[in-house]
């Protein structure tokens, strides 16, 4: 491989990984298609190369995430323990179809991801203004309100809590999509962590990406067995990005959530564009 060419992985790797720090989600989803319409690739050998990049990035990422907020190692160890075993068999699957099928069903895939992220930030806006319109009781009203009267807030009360038992549930799902489409497993987990258990962005992030680096490591190893992943492609693309995750996940802390999940649905729509446009 040309010294131009190691140049251009580890500027892309850079730009991917700040991106995939800032959005939670290791940069696999940009790298993926950027891999199959730039480098002609294979859809199975952009994303077991991708993998060798997504690997160290997101383990990076993860002890970012949790100098920040320390992560429930219990509820994050069980999501991943579901998630190894599953991640294997989505592998397997994935390296047994046609390739064409298998970009459109990842670009179907995050496009309805994409669309529910649009959603909850509709729904998030919605309930803001809501709060900020009045509908709340005036403080003169709840001086005079007796104690035993006051209802804490419905989200909180009807938030289940995220426990090891549903993590590990969660991580199969998420293996099972990490394993299929070389990455995906933190695409959905991050959603139904901060809808369903309604967690903020950053703590979901991290939750999310502690699960997927075990499941991720299974990926790796069955698609390089398989011979789809270029080392001397995805090596110097991980060199890139882990010099640029830290300073990706340090722009998260500082954003609003709303932005954060607006950005990541933008992403998401600019992957599924340039998926469709390479078929």
């Amino acid at each position: 491989m040309s010294l131009l060419v190691i140049a251009a992985c580890l500027a892309a790797g850079s730009l991917i990984g700040f991106m995939g720090g800032v959005l939670g989600i290791g940069g696999g989803l940009i790298a993926i298609p950027a891999l199959v319409l730039l480098m002609g690739m294979s859809q199975q050998l952009a994303q077991g190369t991708a993998l060798i990049m997504v690997l160290p990035a997101i383990t990076m990422a993860v002890r970012k995430y949790n100098q920040q907020t320390r992560i429930d190692k219990r509820v994050a160890a069980a999501g991943a323990a579901g998630a190894v075993v599953f991640t294997w068999v989505g592998a397997r699957l994935a390296l047994g179809i046609d390739s064409s099928v298998l970009r459109r069903s990842f670009a179907v895939f995050l496009f309805f991801i994409a669309l529910f992220y649009v959603w909850q930030t509709w729904r998030a806006g919605r309930l803001a203004a809501r709060r900020a319109a009045g509908q709340a009781p005036s403080k003169a009203q709840s001086d005079h309100k007796p104690q035993s009267d006051q209802k804490p807030h419905s989200d909180h009360k009807r938030a289940p809590v995220f426990t090891p038992r549903r993590a590990s549930v969660l991580g199969m799902l998420c293996g099972t999509l990490g394993g299929f489409f070389g990455v995906g497993g933190a695409v959905l987990a991050v959603p139904i962590i901060t809808t369903v258990f309604r967690l903020p962005q950053t703590v979901a992030q991290a939750l999310a990406l502690s699960m997927v680096i075990p499941g991720s490591t299974i990926a790796l190893i069955t698609y390089a067995w398989a011979g789809q992943a270029d080392w001397t492609v995805g090596v110097p693309l991980a060199i890139g990005s882990l010099l640029f995750v830290p300073v990706g996940v340090r722009l998260a802390y500082k954003l609003p959530e709303r932005k954060l999940r607006v950005c990541f649905a933008l992403m998401l729509f600019a992957t599924v564009a340039l998926l469709a446009f390479e078929s």
